[in-house]
């Protein structure tokens, strides 16, 4: 029988980022006890990289128009069935604009709401390729009659057209009781673990761990920035301020020498050391155990961590990329006088 422990303090490794103090109650999953088989199931599930699950606030809706625009949107103009919380479908591009008219006139007659309150939430819920599209929308029904049913309408729908298959949920944000929708942190943590949650409990593997529990230190770029890039891409825009600069602080790592670790970076590379040696202790616990299956499980996170990326920083990947378009280039430094950011 095993004997699994968890070492002093790993349950940093999983902690959500979210301050603590600020958090309000009932929004963070509270952990279950970690001397249990849930720890041991989730440290077995991360070592073997079992995919993470995407949980994305992509938008709101501020007025029936928008509103409209997004439900004909996601229902591919009324082409996808909308499932709501009751399990009724919604067909056809005349329910569906129903459905915008209702939820704006509750919106309208919203007396306290601000002219620029969203009237809708816009919510992604994702899987790798190859997930079982079926269970992926089985898990977003569960997910959203776990959090929203009783409190706020919802529809969702689920769409297979690229590799990753996805739910679109669309929730109302004025609840029942006059309450608002307004997600922070804590509440899309919670969110991320009952999705992945739910997933497992249909039999697929999922994980919802915060990025440095992965070895990850970037984020990921937000949709406004992607859209811009994507826009430059194209021939059709320019590109974003935010990047502008991130370019030309970059270029002064890429060709100017000024390479050493910023104090953000110093603080990334430090978070990551506490994280990898929080593994080892846990691995090298394993390691001692008595049960085999609990040493084999120590040779896995060890493996993991072995195999974690080297801490990275947007600035720094910038100036990588600077400096091998430089070198497609032929050149060796940029032309003198040159900004190479602009």
């Amino acid at each position: 029988m095993t004997d699994f422990q968890l070492v002093q303090g790993f349950e940093d490794v999983w902690r959500p980022p979210v301050r603590q103090r600020i958090v309000r109650p009932r929004t963070v999953l509270r952990p279950s006890p970690a001397s249990g088989g849930g720890a041991r199931a989730r440290l077995e599930r991360i070592a073997a990289r079992a995919p993470e699950v995407m949980v994305k606030v992509t938008g709101r809706t501020r007025d029936g128009a928008h509103l409209r625009a997004h439900l004909e949107y996601i229902s591919r103009n009324g082409q996808l069935e909308l499932e709501g919380a009751d399990g009724a479908l919604i067909i056809g591009r005349r329910d569906v604009a129903d459905l915008a008219d209702d939820w704006g006139a509750a919106g309208l007659g919203d007396r306290p709401r601000r002219r620029d309150s969203p009237l809708s939430h816009s919510v992604i819920l994702s899987m790798p390729a190859g997930t079982n599209e079926i269970a992926v929308r089985d898990a977003a029904r569960s997910f959203a009659a776990d959090l929203f049913a009783g409190r706020h309408d919802y529809v969702f729908t689920l769409h297979t057209d690229t590799p990753r298959p996805h739910v679109h949920l669309a929730i109302c944000s004025r609840g029942h009781a006059g309450e608002r929708l307004n997600p922070k942190k804590a509440d899309l943590e919670l969110w991320r673990q009952t999705f992945a949650q739910a997933l497992r409990d249909r039999g697929v593997e999922a994980e919802a761990t915060p990025r440095r529990a992965r070895g990850v230190t970037r984020k990921a770029e937000r949709t406004p920035l992607r859209k811009i890039r994507d826009r430059q891409d194209a021939g059709s825009g320019q590109m974003a301020h935010v990047r502008r600069s991130a370019y030309r602080e970059a270029a002064g790592a890429a060709f100017q020498g000024r390479t050493e670790r910023t104090l953000w970076e110093q603080r990334i590379v430090a978070r990551q050391q506490a994280v990898r040696g929080l593994y080892l202790s846990q691995a090298r616990l394993l390691a001692r155990s008595s049960d085999p299956a609990d040493r084999t499980l120590g040779a896995k996170v060890e493996a993991f961590v072995r195999s974690m990326p080297q801490p990275d920083t947007q600035r720094l990947a910038l100036a990588r990329e600077l400096r091998a378009a430089n070198a497609r280039l032929g050149r060796d430094s940029p032309e003198p006088g040159r900004d190479r950011g602009r």
